[in-house]
């Protein structure tokens, strides 16, 4: 392990709002399920950047909507680092990272606690569609945390992962709200343009078009 990465691992342990709960914490009962509105000391929308990365959009949304609560999830340290400690600098109070596996976030959370999920170019897993975020089961778990009526959106650059993504929504009969295959092509004007991580950043340097979409579940 590097230098930089073991000094990121140690900062990391001093963030006042970035948890990281090990496997064993999150199946005896993290203490933090049920009482997100607590660390945030108010009743507001809870808003989860899945597989966060530097947690430019959690820190992004947070600065742009303080009316909003937003916790970014992530499984690798040195990344979700760039979010934690942007956010600490920027002193906003509406912001805490979660380092954990999204395969248990019910572990984390209880249910109708989340008010909506963004899913930012997430590893499109080809050769195991149950593992994608978009999986039918994953969706099921969004179902048992979001409160009704919540939305989720997803920015990818992989066009088979967001056919896939387009396929899953039709043939499970949730609804799909708009979608398109150039996003920086398109009309939109809209949080979905506010942020771009580090990956997006790369695929628009190469010239590949970034397709975004966004969805309620039934």
């Amino acid at each position: 392990m590097t230098k930089r990465k073991l000094e990121r691992f140690a900062e990391n342990a001093t963030f006042p709002h970035l948890f990281q709960p090990t496997f064993e914490e999150l199946q005896q009962g993290f203490d933090r399920k049920g009482r997100w509105h607590e660390f945030f000391g108010n009743d507001n929308p809870l808003i989860l950047e899945l597989g966060c990365g530097k947690g430019e959009y959690t820190v992004t949304l947070a600065g742009q909507h303080p009316e909003n609560n937003y916790t970014g999830i992530d499984i690798k340290g040195a990344r979700i680092w760039r979010g934690a400690k942007t956010s600490y600098e920027c002193n906003y109070a509406n912001v805490a990272f979660l380092r954990m596996r999204i395969d248990m976030i019910l572990k984390a959370f209880d249910p109708r606690e989340i008010s909506g999920i963004w899913i930012t170019f997430p590893d499109p897993q080809p050769a195991k569609a149950r593992k994608r975020l978009t999986s039918p089961m994953f969706l099921e778990r969004y179902r048992q945390l979001l409160k009704p009526g919540s939305i989720i959106h997803l920015k990818t650059d992989n066009t088979a992962f967001f056919e896939y993504t387009l396929e899953t929504i039709a043939s499970e009969g949730h609804r799909l709200l708009m979608h398109t295959f150039d996003l920086y092509n398109s009309n939109l004007n809209e949080d979905v343009m506010l942020a771009q991580t580090h990956y997006e950043k790369i695929f628009l340097s190469q010239g590949i078009p970034i397709k975004y979409l966004r969805f309620q579940l039934k």
